[in-house]
């Protein structure tokens, strides 16, 4: 699979951050389970830890019948975060589920690289998706601040009592 790979201006002692999403698999799955999030910040990724846990089992049941993609965040070869594809091929729609940033790897930029590296994967095949979706909790307003800044808007709409987010993808 090829690598979407997305550069930005970093902070820290690197001048660039470099975020490539790649499939979760045999190789990488037992790093995956190892990420965390804060306890403050899980419930705005899921009930429990580790939050890939979650996403792998959606991966192997396809809650809604839809295909479910889990990937890892890399940051060169060190594994910073995780994110669920669902992939609704009658819609050509990707929901976003369970993102997130390890806490160790926060406050370097990789959220907003990792979001940007996942849209351009969005775009190509084998998803070839026209819209991203996705839902965020009403009191997580850093996540409503990072999805704005990509050009996610609220939709109105709700979906497990939080609401829903749209970017159209072009």
């Amino acid at each position: 699979m090829e690598d979407y790979v997305i550069r930005i201006a970093n902070s820290g002692p690197d001048d660039a951050a470099t975020i490539v999403p790649r499939p979760i698999a045999r190789d990488n799955w037992r790093a995956a389970l190892a990420l965390r999030v804060t306890p403050a910040q899980l419930p705005f990724v899921a009930g429990s830890q580790p939050v890939a846990a979650i996403a792998l089992a959606k991966a192997f049941i396809r809650p809604d019948g839809f295909r479910w993609s889990p990937y890892g965040l890399y940051a060169g070869a060190t594994l910073v975060g995780f994110v669920a594809v669902s992939h609704d091929e009658d819609e050509a729609a990707c929901w976003l589920y369970h993102f997130f940033i390890d806490a160790a790897a926060q406050g370097r930029g990789h959220g907003g690289a990792g979001l940007r590296a996942l849209l351009a994967l969005l775009v190509a095949p084998p998803f070839a998706a026209r819209a991203a979706l996705l839902t965020v909790h009403p009191a997580n307003v850093a996540a409503q601040r990072l999805y704005a800044r990509a050009g996610f808007l609220p939709t109105g709409a709700e979906r497990d009592g939080e609401p829903v987010w749209r970017l159209a993808l072009g």
